[in-house]
């Protein structure tokens, strides 16, 4: 069982195997609050071990960057000071297990902008490197990412997608 802490004397529980990284095929799960994205993604961020990256898709209010939260607490950090970095382009929060480097190719040009921030370099840091809006940059990103689409089904509903990771090469 995995539990992250959510605030003044919040606990989330999410039990290891209701999540998994797809590899090759698609792992769908579905969310009805901001809790249980955070708890999906905290339970990615118990499988991650260093050096993958992982690519959000999906529309403006998603919730991508409450994805990123999750993924931040799960690795053993405060969620607080994760926000969108859509308009200083890279947040870098440092967690107990590993770095995360949280980037936003929504208001970018193309894939010059984040290779003008090194993002190459940060491919090869040994953290976990999270792309938001990431059909933008599709060229620059690697072959065995881990894809994470979260598509709205309702009001505050959810299903968010998981598929790739190290395996996903062959795609």
């Amino acid at each position: 069982m995995l539990q992250i802490a959510l605030g003044r004397a919040r606990v989330a529980s999410i039990q290891q195997s209701e999540v998994r990284i797809g590899l090759n095929r698609p792992m769908t799960h579905s969310s009805t609050s901001i809790l249980t994205t955070e708890r999906i993604a905290a339970e990615v961020a118990a499988r991650l071990t260093g050096g993958e990256c992982i690519a959000l898709h999906g529309d403006l209010g998603a919730g991508k960057t409450h994805f990123v939260r999750g993924l931040v607490k799960g690795l053993g950090a405060s969620g607080r000071a994760v926000s969108s970095p859509t308009y200083v382009l890279l947040n870098v929060y440092d967690t107990p297990r590993m770095k995360v480097y949280h980037l936003d190719a929504y208001r970018v040009n193309g894939a010059d902008d984040f290779d003008a921030i090194g993002f190459g370099e940060l491919l090869d840091q040994g953290g976990v490197v999270v792309v938001e809006w990431a059909s933008r940059v599709t060229d620059l990103l690697p072959a065995d990412r881990i894809d994470i689409t979260l598509e709205v089904t309702g009001e505050n509903a959810r299903t968010i997608t998981v598929v790739g990771g190290k395996d996903a090469g062959e795609r």
